[in-house]
């Protein structure tokens, strides 16, 4: 499994920018929950947002009502749309599926690059 995240970049405070991240998957593979971190400079790795493959979805109390986590199953690709983005939203954003092999029955997280989204104030 091989995620590639993109989209970041920089934008003003109360701005939006969307996030992608690609996954290619082997046959044997299926993926479950897909989720966006974000690590900001000399802080902890956070949980941002993640769906399962039904579309249920979680979100931190600090991007509740401002970014919106969806997924399209047949592109194999979940997006982070971010709005009303604050300077504390400054961060490099990771996303991590959790996909399981069919023949094993196992399951284990994958991560792709981070992409860097700074919002200036």
């Amino acid at each position: 499994v091989q995620l590639q995240a993109s989209g970041g970049g920089l934008v003003q405070a109360g701005g939006a920018l969307r996030l992608s991240c690609a996954a290619s998957v082997r046959n044997d593979y299926e993926l479950d929950v897909i989720s966006w971190y974000r690590q900001a400079p000399g802080k902890r790795l956070d949980l941002v947002a993640a769906i399962n493959r039904g579309g249920g979805t979680n979100y931190a109390d600090s991007v509740k009502g401002r970014f919106t986590i969806s997924r399209d199953n047949a592109k194999r690709t979940v997006y982070l749309e971010m709005n009303s983005l604050k300077p504390d939203d400054t961060a490099v954003y990771y996303c991590k599926a959790d996909a399981k092999q069919r023949s094993s029955g196992n399951t284990r997280a994958y991560w792709g690059q981070g992409t860097l989204v700074t919002v200036s104030s």
